[in-house]
């Protein structure tokens, strides 16, 4: 079965940096998608980017300005978010999802989520 774990998450000044990892494993080969959202008390979950691999392909929401860098590493079966310039509205707990194609249909996955405080 698949499981998603989210670590680094943590407090951090205003300006400062985090990179956040998602640990994939039982996942399929094929078609997937892969990316982080969060989600901060009183707000919708947040979509922030996603890796695709049917088009090898990468998207970003556009509200992070360039700060957010998403990655991976197919040998560790990893996904990372590198994140700078950190502000106070960062402040969410974090989540790694993943969408899987099983040839009938898209399965989805969530991991636990990793609290990310932005405070001085």
């Amino acid at each position: 079965q698949v499981q998603l774990v989210e670590s680094g998450g943590g407090l951090v000044q205003p300006g400062g940096s985090l990179s956040l990892s998602c640990a994939a494993s039982g996942f399929d080969a094929g078609h997937y998608i892969i990316g982080w959202f969060r989600q901060a008390p009183g707000k919708e979950r947040e979509g922030l980017a996603c890796l695709n691999s049917n088009e090898d392909s990468i998207y970003y929401a556009d509200s992070l300005k360039g700060r957010f860098i998403i990655s991976r590493d197919s040998a560790k079966n990893t996904v990372y978010l590198q994140m700078n310039s950190l502000k106070p509205e960062d402040t969410a707990v974090y989540y790694c999802n993943s969408k899987l194609w099983n040839g009938l249909g898209w399965s989805d996955y969530w991991g636990q989520g990793t609290q990310v405080t932005v405070s001085s």
